[in-house]
């Protein structure tokens, strides 16, 4: 994404000049917005001609840049300090690839809606107030009047399959609180090893040049599958050694 773009011309020739309201309409958004954004100096100043304040190609660019950032969740503060940061002579775009790297999901979880008849249907008289207040807890499930959203449809066929082997649904909440638990403390350990390893602070990151910022964020781009495939083997790895110790402990008695 580019800060600028080719100016435009006009019939004649000469480049395209926008009065307040007409840059406004292209841009699509509001005077009173646009003359925000001058106050909170997001927009570079006008060029006065008499009594008459003109803007060019530059200034709809970067309100345009200004729209893309605030659809990517970017506050305005945020916002100035990339943007000051381009006007410094860094490369915005690479800042925040830097920036959409760090915090891009790690999960791909689909989630699912069940209506309260699917729900009585699949947990019967164990869908109590206690294990829904404690699914809430945990942060899987939000309750609306025609029934609940769990953030993974993966996790919830996993608790229904489990019910229906005979599990009851407070024992499988109670594994999942224990496992959310130790998932958080993996996921510490993979946080404190990146930000102590490879982040500058991140104060520093507008600092870096264009260069720092595009190496950056293509090292934590390699490493995300790596910290997967570690936990991965990790769990797995730790499942062979309870299966073992447990089928031993098991054969002595």
């Amino acid at each position: 994404m580019a800060e600028t773009e080719g100016t435009k011309q006009d019939d004649t020739g000469a480049a395209r000049r926008y009065r307040v309201e007409e840059l406004a309409e292209a841009a699509g958004i509001t005077v009173r917005t646009l003359r925000f954004y001058r106050e909170r100096k997001l927009l570079q100043p006008p060029r006065k001609e008499g009594r008459i304040a003109w803007y060019g190609e530059e200034h709809l660019a970067r309100l345009r840049v200004i729209a893309e950032l605030l659809d990517r969740g970017h506050a305005l503060g945020g916002i100035a300090e990339l943007i000051g940061a381009g006007e410094s002579g860094r490369d915005v775009a690479e800042l925040i690839g830097l920036q959409d790297a760090i915090v891009a999901p790690w999960s791909d979880e689909t989630p699912v809606h069940l209506d309260w008849a699917e729900l009585r249907a699949a947990f019967g008289e164990q869908l109590t107030e206690e294990n829904t207040a404690e699914s809430i807890a945990q942060g899987y499930i939000t309750v609306e009047d025609d029934g609940i959203t769990h953030i993974s449809r993966r996790l919830m066929d996993a608790t229904i399959a489990l019910v229906d082997e005979g599990v009851p649904l407070g024992a499988v909440l109670a594994a999942s609180r224990t496992a959310q638990e130790h998932a958080d403390a993996i996921a510490e350990s993979f946080i404190s090893l990146i930000a102590d390893q490879l982040l500058p602070p991140l104060d520093q990151v507008d600092r870096l040049t264009p260069d720092e910022a595009g190496r950056l964020r293509d090292r934590i781009l390699r490493i995300r599958p790596l910290a997967r495939a570690v936990a991965d083997t990790q769990f797995a790895l730790a499942m062979d050694r309870r299966v073992q110790a447990e089928y031993e402990r098991l054969g002595r008695h």
